[in-house]
């Protein structure tokens, strides 16, 4: 089972990085007014590189973990998939605007006449703004979508445990699909960062 989490976490860093990484690199192009493709792919690659390597290396769950302990926000409530998206906009984002941005920023200096390159700051200022709200839609929409899939893909329900049993539950039980008879909404199926606990 262990093995079978550590391929979900695996694959839902792979999807939710080439996800944020495309619709960021393709936002930042767009917004800065002269979109070209080699632009656009360039911002695409590295940004994909850097999503996958924090994706891999940041203990999102412990990070969420804590902070939600602290603000005593309940299980299975908007409120913590709200937060838990806002915490890993704020980890992935800024990185990934910030080299995108430094990027493209030595492009224009490289290609640009002199004294017409806009200041550092204020591209950086005005992308960071952008990116965050796009980034906290994106993980927010395509977090839950990419985990029903994942974990279909794998054969696994969630709320269920290693022998298809809910997890301190009996079958038929609330956590079994369902919630005080209500079906489960996408806040109830575990973050990215939630599948970090299995590994």
């Amino acid at each position: 089972m262990d093995k079978k989490m550590k391929k979900i976490s695996m694959e839902m860093s792979v999807l939710m990085g080439v996800t944020l990484s495309f619709f960021l690199s393709l936002t930042g192009n767009i917004s800065s007014g002269h979109f070209t493709f080699m632009g656009f792919l360039s911002s695409f690659i590295v940004s994909l590189i850097i999503s996958l390597i924090i994706g891999f290396l940041v203990p999102l769950k412990k990070i969420t973990d804590s902070l939600v302990e602290k603000l005593h926000l309940e299980p299975y409530k908007l409120g913590k998939h709200l937060f838990e998206a806002f915490i890993s906009d704020l980890i992935y984002t800024p990185v990934i605007t910030l080299c995108m941005v430094t990027l493209a920023y030595m492009m224009t200096a490289r290609h640009a006449p002199a004294g017409q390159v806009p200041p550092f700051g204020a591209m950086l200022g005005k992308s960071m703004i952008l990116s965050m709200a796009v980034g906290y839609l994106l993980i927010f929409i395509f977090t839950p979508l990419y985990m029903k899939l994942v974990f279909k893909h794998n054969g696994i329900t969630p709320g269920m445990g290693p022998q298809g049993r809910p997890d301190g539950a009996p079958m038929g039980g609330p956590e079994n699909g369902q919630r005080n008879g209500a079906p489960m909404d996408p806040s109830d199926f575990p973050s990215q960062s939630e599948l970090e606990d299995k590994m």
